[in-house]
């Protein structure tokens, strides 16, 4: 059975002011797949990353020329970009929780959505948490200051704040760059897991981490997608000499 196709990226353009940080950017991304974005600090991986959730929109002077489209909807036409990224989470490099109680952290989206039944937060709240794989950690500090966890201990949460909105899409940038190894192979894990509801896409500088644990990557270096396909061929077959070079450590 063929893969559904999540998001398609066509001929996307991006320029901040005068300086072109995206070039014709043509990849697909498949439901229910992790999808590694890897390459050199400054490709473009990041700002493709935020082109899936209308991020670069609160940046002054960008301009965008292509589409992108999620469930063959053009996200970039005329639709409610609260309601695309309540179906496109995010979860950023470094933890952010609300200085809040855990359990504020991940009701504070369901509330302002208009959920108010205390019943329904604390089934929201359970089935985020146990999802996220914190649930063991956390549950009887529920009502504690989330700002008092570990740093992996606050990632997941963000998961679990993310998981809370019921996205369809988690994208995740660089989320493990600021833990510990231990940490990150929490995450990992939870990635595996987490894919077989969410598609997930990743941007990380561990092409170790890539290797490990998406099922596809795409090779960005200077705004351009040099290479992209299912992982397994990317390392071990690369069809491009530049992708070849940074895989095996030449430049990067």
């Amino acid at each position: 059975m063929a893969d559904k196709i999540k998001f398609i990226i066509k001929d996307l353009d991006l320029y901040y002011d005068t300086f072109q940080a995206l070039k014709k950017v043509n990849i697909e991304i498949k439901e229910n797949k992790v999808t590694a974005f890897i390459g050199p600090s400054g490709c473009g991986k990041s700002t493709l990353l935020r082109c899936l959730n209308r991020m670069n929109d609160l940046i002054d002077n960008v301009k965008i020329e292509g589409a992108v489209t999620l469930d063959e909807i053009d996200i970039y036409g005329d639709i409610d970009v609260i309601n695309l990224r309540t179906k496109v989470g995010m979860v950023f490099q470094k933890p952010n929780p609300f200085p809040m109680t855990v359990y504020d952290n991940i009701a504070y989206g369901p509330r302002c959505q208009g959920i108010k039944d205390k019943k329904k937060l604390d089934e929201i709240v359970e089935r985020s948490i146990v999802q996220s794989a914190l649930w063991d950690e956390v549950k009887d500090r529920l009502n504690k200051s989330a700002l008092g966890l570990s740093g992996g201990q606050q990632q997941r949460l963000c998961i679990a704040r993310a998981i809370a909105m019921e996205p369809e899409v988690i994208l995740m940038d660089e989320p493990t760059s600021a833990l510990d190894p231990i940490a990150t192979a929490k995450i990992e894990e939870l990635m595996e897991t987490l894919k077989k509801k969410y598609t997930i896409v990743i941007v990380t500088h561990s092409m170790q981490q890539a290797a490990r644990i998406s099922d596809d990557t795409a090779f960005f270096l200077s705004g351009e997608v040099i290479e992209s396909g299912k992982t397994i061929g990317i390392f071990t077959n690369p069809r491009d000499k530049r992708t070849e070079d940074y895989i095996t450590g030449r430049f990067g």
